[in-house]
């Protein structure tokens, strides 16, 4: 099964072109984090090159998001108030909280929300209580969701229009092997804290950071069903791409980013430019290529339920002890 799964990545790799985003965003604001670089700076560039009327880079050195916003005025011949350079830092709760909060006061609408800020790593470093990559891949992803998703709602109502947020998830959650599963009840997040659970499973951790985020937005489809809910989530996996994700991971894994099979940033921001635009089909969904697909591994068959309630539930009350009552924006 893993062979025939590494054979269908290998195919995809090489033999699927993503679709090419075409349309209008016209009179959309759209919010991409992570845009100063790689896959979401080509997001953002696509969006302008698009029409969209706000687009906020939400980047965590400023200095690099104005040239980002230079790069792609130029590119695109955008207006010159189109682009804002916005300031979060995933790894920092307060961060997460200012941003949102400046989200919620200072932009009147919201069309698409994407959540591309990322971590990969193989060193450790703790990123408020826990090692860094669980903490900006998932804690401050699903944090800044609960945020952020009232004012979707409030956008949803007044503009009669549906806004989607896309988390960047990526087909490796389907590698996870993810042994802090058997922590004790409630300690998922303590054990993916440990310095000597990370040492031991490090190659498996940004792997697991990305289980973890298919998992709670699957999580959220089931208790929050699209025919009822006025914003459509979902998650999307660009597939290897040649950016500067594996800049601290070993130098087989920064090879492979950098090998021929590897998609360029423009081929794999357009999945993500795809899956902000797709409707209500696609809440709680995994989409991959550009197409809603199955989730694998951990993430499918026998005990997946069981794994995204436990996962939802410990994320939540972690939610919940960074600011009470966040959870209620979902």
């Amino acid at each position: 099964m893993a062979v025939l799964g590494f054979l269908s990545f290998l195919y995809r790799q090489i033999f699927t072109t993503l679709p090419v985003p075409t349309g209008s965003y016209a009179g959309q604001t759209v919010v991409v984090t992570g845009s100063n670089i790689g896959l979401g700076k080509e997001a953002a560039r696509h969006f302008a090159r698009l029409g969209a009327s706000t687009i906020i880079l939400a980047v965590r050195n400023l200095r690099k998001g104005k040239d980002a916003k230079a790069e792609i005025e130029k590119d695109t011949n955008c207006g010159p108030n189109v682009l804002q350079v916005w300031e979060v830092d995933m790894a920092s709760y307060a961060s997460v909280k200012a941003f949102a909060a400046r989200i919620t006061t200072d932009l009147p609408r919201i069309d698409i929300f994407i959540e591309n800020a990322g971590k990969a790593t193989g060193i450790y470093t703790k990123a408020e209580d826990n090692e860094s990559s669980i903490t900006i891949n998932v804690i401050s992803t699903f944090l800044l969701a609960a945020l952020v998703l009232p004012k979707l709602k409030e956008s949803a109502e007044k503009y009669g229009i549906r806004p989607v947020l896309t988390i960047v998830a990526s087909a490796v959650h389907a590698t996870a092997k993810f042994t802090e599963r058997n922590a004790p009840e409630e300690k998922i997040f303590d054990m993916l804290s440990d310095e000597a659970v990370f040492e031991k499973n490090k190659v498996d951790r940004y792997p697991v950071s990305k289980l973890l985020e298919v998992l709670a937005v699957q999580a959220i489809g089931e208790r929050y069903p699209a025919d009822s809910y006025a914003v459509t989530i979902n998650c999307t996996s660009p597939g290897l791409c040649r950016s500067g994700l594996a800049r601290e991971l070993s130098d087989d894994s920064f090879h492979i980013q950098r090998s021929p099979i590897a998609r360029s940033t423009e081929h794999g921001s357009r999945a993500l430019v795809h899956a902000g635009s797709q409707g209500p089909e696609s809440h709680g969904k995994y989409l991959s290529d550009c197409v809603i697909s199955p989730t694998r591994g951990l993430a499918a068959g026998k005990g997946s339920k069981e794994l995204r309630d436990r996962v939802w539930r410990e994320l939540t009350q972690k939610l919940e002890s960074i600011q009470p009552g966040v959870t209620r924006g979902f």
